[in-house]
This record gives C-alpha cells, sequence and structure tokens, in this order.
C-alpha cells in the first residue's frame, strides 16, 4: 500500500524537490488518485483472534491520550 510519506519520499529521491504532506495530497488528488479500499476483507482475516489480541496486547500498547507535561516548541522563555 502506498502512503503519503512514501510517495513523498520517492518524489524526493527522484525529482530532488521536497513536498509536504499536504502538498503530495493534493498533487495526487489533482491527478485523479484518491484513498483507496479494498472491496472486501482478506479471506484470511481471523475476527477471533483480532478481538483477542485488542482485549490482551492493545490495552497494555495503547496509551492515555493525556499529555504528561505542558511544553513548548519555542525556544523563547516567556518572561
Amino acid at each position: 500500500m502506498w502512503t503519503v510519506a512514501r510517495v513523498r519520499t520517492l518524489i524526493g529521491r527522484k525529482f530532488h524537490i521536497s513536498y509536504s504532506f499536504s502538498g503530495v495530497t493534493r498533487l495526487l488528488h489533482r491527478m485523479g488518485y484518491s484513498v483507496q479500499m479494498p472491496a472486501r476483507p482478506a479471506a484470511e482475516r481471523d475476527e477471533d483472534a483480532i478481538t483477542a489480541w485488542r482485549k490482551a496486547t492493545w490495552q497494555k500498547v495503547k496509551t492515555s491520550g493525556r499529555r504528561l507535561a505542558r511544553s513548548s516548541a519555542s525556544r523563547m522563555s516567556r518572561a
């Protein structure tokens, strides 16, 4: 599957120019490409195994969604 990041990297390597992610997305849309979804689920997909993985493993891996501390990308200190 091609992602915007992969297309962006390919454009950079092939044409030696850089695009932002949104620029690549707009470029692909102008060329007639759109997000592609499979017509049907994979035959090998095991819903029971997916459910078991979500209950056992995903709960350990996922983050709470809260930031640990406030931070700023600015190098300037507040007065």
